[in-house]
């Protein structure tokens, strides 16, 4: 390996590092998905390194790793935040792994990676925003009326609903709710979330 393969071998453990336990951990807690990128990050730049050097088309290696990694990820339930640490993960070990001349615009690649994701994934970015699926004791086929009790309960304002369920035997409706908190709940929680993650 020549010198600046060794540099960008080393950015790519650093950045990787930095952003599945300094960036994802911290904010998310799951230890499994911590050693899920920082696999897929050095099979990728192992995987990157080796076709770089081998007579062995680019696109075919890159294909057949491509879909390996989404057989994965299909595999296994996780949400779209996680699928762009996946992602992040793939594409600094990718860059990292071909073969360099110049190890400085490929860090500045990773390192533009790792500020997307820390900014994308910061808890004061569109704080107000939630997601979650809702259970209510009574069967609701009515939208208006649904939108009602949701902002009712909630304590929020309503974005959209999708349903999801509605059990005229059981009485009661599954419903796939965005909606927006009040501003200062919004910033109380995004305080906690950022001192959570000190």
């Amino acid at each position: 390996m020549t010198l600046p393969s060794l540099v960008l071998v080393g950015v790519d453990l650093a950045a990787a590092l930095l952003l599945s336990l300094g960036l994802y951990y911290r904010r998310h807690h799951r230890r499994d998905l911590v050693v899920a990128f920082l696999g897929v990050n050095v099979g990728v730049l192992v995987v990157a390194s080796v076709l770089g050097s081998a007579e062995v088309a680019m696109g075919l290696g890159l294909g057949i790793f491509g879909v390996l990694s989404i057989i994965r990820l299909r595999s296994s339930e996780i949400s779209q935040r996680e699928v762009a640490y996946y992602f992040a993960a793939l594409a600094i070990g990718l860059v990292a792994g071909l073969p360099q001349t110049d190890p400085w615009p490929v860090t500045g690649l990773i390192v533009l990676i790792l500020l997307v994701m820390w900014a994308a994934d910061h808890p004061f970015l569109l704080a107000r925003a939630r997601h979650q699926l809702v259970r209510i004791d009574r069967a609701i086929a009515d939208e208006d009326e649904l939108r009602a009790e949701l902002a009712a309960r909630l304590g929020a304002e309503i974005a959209s609903i999708s349903l999801q369920e509605l059990d005229l035997v059981d009485d009661t409706t599954l419903v796939d709710v965005r909606y927006r908190v009040a501003p200062a709940r919004a910033v109380r929680v995004a305080l906690d979330d950022a001192e959570a993650v000190r």
